[in-house]
């Protein structure tokens, strides 16, 4: 795994993230009663493939990921009958795919994928992302889009209106949820300290 995550030049979808979404897939996995066998795998594999955001196929990413993820199971000889399973639990961990979730398992990866977008972490890779894309961190005249539509291709901070701040709406899981309120309120304490200092 760490072969492949190094290929990565992307900060906020590391090995790092890799070990976050792997420790929180077991945690709400155990929680929910979900197969592991499907789970653990899925969630070390959800990103093995690094398509940038600007590439065109990058609304295909996650199901590219997870053709790869069915190759190297092959591979490692990992039984076949969890394949279908692991390939489904990664094509709908994306959140800008949008392809639901159908089993415990998918859902139990997709939480834990969302879950590292919020909160401190998910601010820190929120920051770390737009810096490598060169993005700047607010809109000068209207920063927390009071008087206009949130576009988080123009700038970071837009990024929060656009998903962070709604990603609690879509968990699944009861832990996820418990977990998410807290991380929710992480990101609306940030919000609220950087408007009184911006």
């Amino acid at each position: 795994m760490r072969g492949v995550c190094l290929e990565n030049p992307d900060p906020s979808h590391d090995i790092l993230h890799v070990a976050r979404v792997v420790n929180w897939a077991k945690i709400l996995g155990k929680e929910e009663g979900a197969d592991l066998n499907i789970v653990v795998p899925a969630a070390y594999l959800h990103d093995c493939v690094h398509i940038s955001k600007t590439d065109e196929r990058r609304a295909q990413a996650s199901r590219i990921s997870a053709d790869r993820a069915v190759e190297l199971l092959r591979e490692w000889k990992y039984p076949e009958r969890h394949w279908t399973e692991i390939h489904h639990a990664i094509v709908a961990h994306s959140f800008s795919a949008g392809i639901p979730a159908e089993t415990i398992e998918a859902k139990v990866v997709q939480d834990a994928d969302r879950l590292d977008a919020m909160g401190a972490v998910g601010i820190f890779r929120c920051f770390a992302f737009s810096g490598l894309a060169g993005r700047p961190l607010y809109f000068f005249e209207d920063p927390f889009c009071e008087v206009r539509e949130p576009d988080d291709s123009t700038n970071t901070l837009d990024h929060f209106f656009v998903k962070l701040l709604h990603l609690q709406d879509r968990l699944h899981t009861n832990a996820a949820k418990s977990e998410g309120e807290k991380r929710l309120r992480v990101m609306k304490d940030f919000i609220d300290k950087l408007r009184s200092e911006i």
